[in-house]
């Protein structure tokens, strides 16, 4: 009788402890699953953190060249004002480059330019039309013909960046041929004329800005 009586209580107290035993095992895989789901989200973040940008795209984005820092600094012929208009337009903004739009207007080649899609314009400065003898200057000026053959190799249907200028030859609106040479921030454009400031940028041309007159073969 007594040996019934103990196995009883025995049984008892074995049924009590096992719901606590149950819930000690429960609340430790709770434990481990909010440790887990805490610690999820923290590598998803890393992963998403972003990266630091690299410095491969910035340097050439702007001008470049000694003679950029003779745009004016505001207004429509700085870099600012020459973005906002058609490369013919801004190009008469710019007090360096007056011959250059003078000879523009008398081939009649103002809309032809402000109207083009993605142009490239080798420009000339005063300076280099300077080069040229004035009877030969002004021979060409009265010659509708040969000044827009003229004008019209100094542009590339394509906008070209700094980077496209280090070995290339593009053909002109004139269907005429010009190269290029050179790296960083020193070119040269048929291997006569400088660029002293370059990728200048209008609404609808890269310019480089050059010391001489590319003559068409």
């Amino acid at each position: 009788m007594q040996n019934r009586v103990r196995r009883a209580a025995v049984a008892v107290a074995a049924a009590a402890m096992l719901p606590l035993a149950l819930a000690a095992c429960s609340d430790s895989g709770s434990q481990d699953k909010a440790s887990d789901s805490a610690s999820a989200p923290a590598s998803k973040d890393k992963e998403k953190e972003p990266q630091a940008p690299t410095d491969d795209a910035e340097g050439m984005d702007g001008p470049f060249g000694p003679a950029c820092a003779s745009v004016p600094k505001d207004g429509a012929g700085s870099f600012d004002g020459m973005a906002k208009d058609p490369v013919a337009t801004a190009a008469s903004n710019n007090p360096a480059l007056s011959t250059l739009v003078t000879a523009v207007k008398k081939a009649g080649l103002v809309d032809t330019l402000n109207n083009a899609k993605d142009i490239t314009v080798f420009a000339p400065t005063n300076d280099a039309f300077a080069k040229i003898p004035k009877a030969d200057l002004d021979k060409v000026l009265n010659d509708k013909a040969q000044l827009t053959k003229i004008l019209t190799h100094h542009v590339v249907g394509q906008k070209l960046a700094p980077k496209d200028l280090e070995n290339g030859t593009f053909e002109t609106l004139a269907k005429t041929e010009v190269t290029t040479t050179g790296s960083g921030e020193s070119f040269k454009v048929a291997d006569s004329a400088n660029v002293v400031c370059g990728n200048v940028k209008t609404a609808n041309a890269n310019v480089y800005i050059i010391d001489s007159v590319l003559m068409p073969k």
